[in-house]
């Protein structure tokens, strides 16, 4: 299933992918496991002919302690991974002072194969939250290379991104409901879970901003904006929109337990299953016609 919807993802026009992250839920998988899927997103990429290292893969490799977190670089990079996302520690948060904080990332990074971007999300870190000045230190490390700011601080992301050049530290937004205004901050884009269900629409919104078309930008933005509010009520929400959207239709999977989170979470109910079909929906028609579009030029055959 991972390498026939990777496959999928790439076709529509995604312009790089992350695996081990929240939607991945890292938290829920072991150590051989996360390297299988990292393999595996490899292989079906190269599968595609597209040369190794052209084609960005990014691992997280998100752990409690400072060893256990080098290891799982080590890992992402013998896998096949070119960087590595990584959420801050979170055990007692308490004791997570800006002294630990900072030296976290300093000691990782500097013992990672892999250059590191950090994962800004404090819904799944006991509330830490890399502000500002935090972010900047960290992008004076050379092994720090950008930052994912799934904390929705626009004003965090102009900040950085008036301080940093793209090539000193890349500023990425963390959802795709944001990310004209966080190309607008200054950003190069985003990383989004609603790439997996309608991965052509939200690389749409990115490739129209950059070709200058900003009125179909906004006009595609809102509709990703509504669709992606499904993602918000749950993880699960976004699994089964995937199954919903992706597996089912496009990759002939009928049973929606394969898009099933691991246990400790649940499978929504049935009525917030049928919300989020409807909620997510409204970007099925424009996800159906750029795809459309994009086999009629020839260009559904590999990356673009």
């Amino acid at each position: 299933m991972q390498y026939a919807h990777c496959q999928h993802l790439v076709r529509a026009g995604q312009h790089g992918l992350v695996y081990l992250g929240t939607n991945g839920e890292l938290a829920l998988l072991d150590r051989a496991e996360r390297k299988q899927i990292v393999a595996t997103a490899r292989r079906a990429v190269a599968d595609l002919g597209i040369p190794d290292g052209e084609y960005p893969l990014v691992a997280g490799i998100s752990a409690q302690g400072t060893k256990e977190t080098v290891q799982l670089a080590h890992d992402a990079h013998d896998a096949g991974a070119g960087w590595a996302l990584l959420l801050p520690p979170s055990y007692w948060a308490k004791a997570v002072t800006e002294e630990a904080l900072l030296g976290y990332y300093r000691d990782v990074a500097d013992a990672s194969p892999l250059p590191v971007v950090v994962y800004n999300f404090p819904g799944v870190t006991s509330g830490i939250d890399l502000d500002s000045d935090q972010l900047a230190a960290l992008a004076a490390h050379p092994n720090i290379v950008a930052v994912k700011l799934t904390c929705g601080n626009v004003g965090k992301a102009v900040r950085l991104a008036s301080t940093f050049s793209p090539a000193q530290f890349g500023v990425y937004g963390g959802s795709s409901d944001y990310l004209v205004p966080t190309l607008e901050a200054g950003g190069v884009g985003c990383v989004t879970g609603l790439a997996n269900v309608f991965p052509a629409a939200t690389a749409r919104v990115f490739d129209l901003w950059t070709e200058g078309k900003r009125d179909e930008a906004q006009r595609l933005q809102a509709v990703v904006a509504n669709a992606e509010w499904a993602c918000k009520k749950s993880l699960a929400a976004t699994k089964y929109g995937a199954w919903w959207f992706v597996g089912r239709t496009r990759l002939g999977l009928r049973d929606r337990m394969t898009f099933a989170p691991r246990k400790p979470y649940l499978e929504i109910g049935e009525p917030l299953r049928q919300w989020t079909v409807q909620t997510m929906g409204v970007l099925e028609e424009d996800e159906a016609a750029i795809l459309e579009g994009a086999e009629k030029n020839g260009k559904a055959d590999g990356a673009s």
